[in-house]
Order: C-alpha cells, then sequence, then structure tokens
C-alpha cells in the first residue's frame, strides 16, 4: 500500500531555498493498455507497438508500449500531485522544454512516477516566477528512466 503525503504549501523565499534540490517524488501512475489505446485514438498514433499486442510481441520490446509523448503528457499528473503549491499563486502554465530525450520504452502494464529536482527560480516581473525542474520519469523495476528532461514552468502571483 502507498502512503501519499500531502503536498507542501511554500512561499517563493521558501521555495528558492531549495534550488538544487529535489522537491518531489510522484505516486507511483499505471500505464495499461487501455490507457496506451485512448492516447492513440487521441492523437491518431495507430502504431502497432503501441495497440496490437500480438505483433508488438515479435519487437525487441516483447509487447506493446506507451507513446513517448503520452508518457510526456503524464508530467501533468505526476507534477500536480506531488510538486509543492505556492501561497499566493494564481495560476500556473508549460512553458516548455529545453531538452527531452525518451530513454527506455514504457511497457503496457508498468508504473511510472515522476522525480523533480528545482534547477533555477527565476523572477521574470514582480508578479511572474520561471521555475526550471530536472526531472526524471522512472519505470518501476526498472534501472533507466522513461524520460529525462528540463522542463520550464511559470507561475503568476496576484
Amino acid at each position: 500500500m502507498t502512503i501519499h503525503q500531502p503536498v507542501p504549501e511554500l512561499s517563493i523565499d521558501e521555495l528558492r531555498q531549495k534550488v538544487g534540490q529535489e522537491v518531489a517524488v510522484s505516486a507511483w501512475v499505471d500505464i495499461d493498455q487501455k490507457r496506451i489505446d485512448v492516447f492513440a485514438d487521441v492523437t491518431e498514433d495507430h502504431q502497432f507497438i503501441h495497440v496490437d499486442p500480438a505483433a508488438a510481441k515479435k519487437t525487441p520490446f516483447g509487447g506493446t508500449i506507451a507513446h513517448g509523448f503520452l508518457t510526456l503528457s503524464m508530467l501533468s499528473k505526476l507534477a500536480n500531485s506531488s510538486l509543492p503549491n505556492l501561497k499566493g499563486r494564481n495560476m500556473g502554465v508549460n512553458y516548455g522544454f529545453d531538452k527531452v530525450r525518451f530513454v527506455a520504452p514504457v511497457r503496457a502494464g508498468s508504473r511510472i512516477r515522476g522525480r523533480f529536482k528545482l534547477a533555477e527560480l527565476v523572477q521574470r516581473s514582480d508578479k511572474e516566477w520561471m521555475m526550471r525542474y530536472s526531472l526524471s520519469i522512472e519505470i518501476e523495476g526498472q534501472d533507466k528512466p522513461a524520460v529525462v528532461a528540463e522542463w520550464l514552468t511559470l507561475s503568476a502571483f496576484a
């Protein structure tokens, strides 16, 4: 049984003290065939390695794998459930990536989780801060992560 820790609430000054440190590790999330199939339908990417278990079994993957973009898109869930809430923040938005690498495939039936290190915190204006997270999306029981990335987010304050 996994015990979920409450997401901490921090001020910007408290967050600034955490630059260079790991600030969150998410809970594990299931990546099952149903999730992969729904993603294939939404993105219209029905390549057999994602949606045809019989054909995918004959590949070096030994079965179906999640789309790399599905794994990457799970960052929203992984982050929202684990990164600190910021006191006074009105809104947070995705600003983009400086680096994304798909290191290892996520096989259907696997579980993933996110590890987030706050690499940089930059004040862009009186009411806007940019966070750079060095992150990895781990695959349960695997040495190699599925994804490593440098993710940029913006937070707006009142």
